[in-house]
């Protein structure tokens, strides 16, 4: 007992805390080694004599041989044993030091660059100046987000016999027939070189330098790029950090603003039924089982629609889009999520929301439901009305009534100002850290990486749990630091088991030096494959295709390992219009879906139960999310049942508006289930909880006069 009371003292003593800071151990490194010291001293059965002598001093009250602070250079020792790194802590900062990036970019830094911003809202014309400058140097580089808008640009420019080539993750096609390298080039915005010098380069969509997972993609082409003019488009949110960034390399930012070109109206009435659809509509929603149920109820009504999601092909959007916007089609609806928001050209009248919140990531990595940004409101209703199509005028409204309040206040708040642009480590940091700790996993060394790293006020360390999650998934298997770090940055969703195996299985085969060849794909791909009679097969139909682009992607960084990237193209193409397929029957394969499953377990949430929920609904999950997670999803869980007993919201619950105890695990449970923001432990906890409440009455939906008159009556019957 006295050991651990003089413990715990050494543990309190801020000098002590002090020296550890100034030996690398920042509070948390501190609390579990000492953790760690603590265990080892009570539990150990021989500890070193020397350290036996102090503890013997300090715990007989000899004042004068023994005091708390002489453990801890024992205590040092046995940190340095469990964080290797201590030891060399001070190399370890200097190369995770990232505040100065501008320069990693010598080549940059080495010309004199002209900043041209071009600034303004969707459908201003902002990118359009840009690229035809772009068209008219000598060589250019376009760097987008997306693989539609590279091959959007690389079309446009072919067209104009600019010659120019597309540089995706997962390909590369040259406008020259003997495969020289073009003077332009139209690439996604990971692709593109810093070493290449170009006459103008054109950064798409600026404002994704804040995104919490890729904004590190948009700080490298905008510090790095080797061009005379860099024309940067976006949101003019994006204006005074581009303007501090480009101060700190000495380069000054030309500001052109530009308006849209269109006018756009907010409705004052919101759709409020599928009945009263117009030509030209577009409904957006926030999740797959969405966009499944609002489709089924349009065909339902006798009308053809449309279908364009985040995971379908890019050549299945394509399609689908030009399905809508053409005028000799019957299609006249579009249901979409917000991928619609870039990449595509689309004939919209008016934008409805079927939703105006969504789920996200924040930059902690955590999951989120929360009401949709400004920016977000702004990019996907400035679809409407766009410049050259049938539509001279933009609206958008909701589907419900009382959401439209909430989208009114979105639209007229302002765009916050961006505020910092993203790092990530390189694989060269990762490299020199590997060099100094040996034996640790990549994961830890990113981990270290983050803890360590120093940035300025201007930047921020990208959320790495994509990566981490592949680094640990991979750890197990044989390669060496260079491979297992492309494989880790590998774009993959982590949510699709079938990929997430197939990557591992690709790992394993690349450890053994065995090729990976297309017969090998197609076996364990069971290619060739049928079209889609359920949803189920539809999803893992996206999969499948989404494998192909992993072996793609693989094989333009490993050749050798991955050599049948020609075949593997072919046959993704003919995945692409079976998928098609799919999704122009996709009501169809709703139907099979439900029918054939059973009740409370369909995978298609049922029709008249939208994710439609208001700012302040919304909030009650994300606001509590990372600090008491479980009682915020009771509180989300319960949300229908509350919602009906405080008379909220009737207009939207229809058939729905029943307590969640008589609706059992119903359609929010299975949401959130899907959504990743609720397991199914935390959900049999919540129900055991939200029992144990009702018979408490600590969830009774009246007043405290309603529970005594209950308990009341209750006792009256006991009599």
């Amino acid at each position: 007992g006295e050991v651990l009371k003089n413990l715990n003292k050494f543990y309190k003593r801020k000098e002590i805390q002090r020296l550890g800071a100034e030996n690398g151990l920042d509070a948390r490194l501190f609390h579990q080694a000492f953790i760690s010291f603590r265990k080892y001293i009570m539990e150990s059965s021989s500890v070193s004599a020397d350290l036996h002598i102090i503890l013997n001093d300090i715990c007989c009250g000899f004042v004068l041989l023994g005091h708390v602070d002489d453990l801890f250079p024992f205590f040092l020792r046995h940190a340095k044993q469990i964080f290797p790194m201590l030891d060399c802590m001070d190399d370890l900062r200097k190369i995770s030091d990232l505040r100065l990036p501008p320069n990693w970019y010598p080549d940059a830094r080495a010309i004199q660059r002209k900043i041209i911003f071009h600034a303004g809202p969707t459908n201003s014309g902002k990118t359009y100046h840009a690229i035809q400058r772009f068209l008219s140097a000598k060589s250019g580089i376009y760097c987008g987000p997306l693989k539609l808008l590279a091959h959007e640009i690389f079309q446009k420019s072919n067209d104009a016999n600019v010659p120019c080539d597309l540089v995706t993750g997962e390909e590369r096609v040259y406008a020259n027939e003997d495969a020289r390298q073009a003077p332009h080039i139209a690439c996604t915005i990971e692709m593109c070189s810093t070493n290449t010098p170009y006459e103008v380069a054109v950064i798409d969509e600026i404002q994704m330098i804040r995104d919490p997972a890729r904004g590190w993609a948009w700080t490298r082409a905008l510090l790095g790029l080797c061009a005379e003019e860099i024309h940067v488009c976006g949101e003019p949110a994006a204006i005074d950090l581009v303007t501090e960034l480009m101060y700190t390399t000495g380069e000054e930012v030309e500001v052109r603003n530009y308006k849209r070109l269109t006018p756009l109206t907010v409705l004052d009435y919101a759709l409020e039924s599928l009945d009263n659809l117009r030509p030209g509509d577009c409904i957006v929603c926030f999740s797959k089982n969405d966009i499944y149920s609002v489709s089924r109820q349009i065909e339902a009504r006798g009308l053809e629609c449309a279908v364009i999601y985040g995971s379908l092909p890019p050549g299945t959007k394509l399609e689908q889009a030009k399905k809508f916007n053409d005028p000799d089609d019957p299609c006249k609806i579009l249901v979409a999520t917000d991928a619609i928001g870039m990449g595509l050209n689309l004939c919209i009248r008016r934008i409805i929301f079927n939703s105006i919140v969504k789920p996200t990531v924040n930059e902690k990595g955590e999951r989120e439901i929360d009401s949709i940004t400004t920016s977000q409101a702004l990019q996907i209703a400035g679809r409407a009305g766009r410049f050259g199509s049938s539509f001279k005028q933009g609206e958008v409204t909701t589907m419900h009534r009382d959401d439209l309040v909430q989208l009114k206040e979105i639209l007229s708040e302002a765009v916050p100002p961006v505020k910092a642009a993203g790092l990530h480590p390189t694989p060269e940091q990762i490299e020199m850290f590997a060099y100094h700790l040996p034996d640790a996993t990549l994961s830890n060394l990113i981990d270290i990486f983050v803890s360590l790293s120093q940035v300025d006020g201007m930047y921020f360390v990208c959320n790495i749990d994509d990566f981490k999650f592949l680094a640990d998934m991979i750890q197990h298997i044989p390669l060496n630091l260079r491979s297992r770090y492309v494989f880790c940055t590998a774009p993959l969703n982590r949510k699709e088991p079938f990929v997430c195996t197939t990557l591992l299985k690709f790992a394993r085969q690349f450890s053994r030096n065995e090729p990976l060849t297309f017969d090998w794909l197609c076996r364990h791909t069971k290619w060739p494959l049928a079209a889609p009679k359920n949803i189920k097969e539809l999803v893992h139909l996206e999969a499948v295709h989404d494998v192909f682009d992993l072996y793609l992607w693989l094989s333009y960084r490993f050749m050798d390992m991955f050599p049948d990237a020609v075949l593997v193209r072919d046959i993704q193409k003919k995945l692409d219009d079976i998928i098609q397929i799919g999704v122009c029957n996709i009501t169809k394969l709703i139907r099979a879906s439900q029918s054939a499953a059973a009740p409370g377990t369909a995978e298609v949430v049922s029709e008249d139960f939208p994710l439609s929920r208001t700012k302040k609904d919304a909030r009650v999950v994300s606001d509590r999310h990372g600090a008491a997670s479980t009682e915020a999803l009771s509180v989300a869980v319960e949300a229908a049942g509350l919602r009906r007993a405080k008379n909220l919201r009737l207009s939207r619950l229809g058939s729905r508006q029943e307590d969640l105890k008589s609706y059992g695990r119903g359609s929010l449970a299975n949401r959130l289930l899907r959504e990743g923001l609720l397991t199914q432990e935390m959900l049999r906890q919540l129900e055991s909880e939200w029992q144990d409440q009702h018979r408490n009455g600590r969830y009774g939906f009246g007043s405290k006069k309603d529970d005594q008159h209950r308990s009341k009556e209750t006792g009256k019957k006991r009599k």
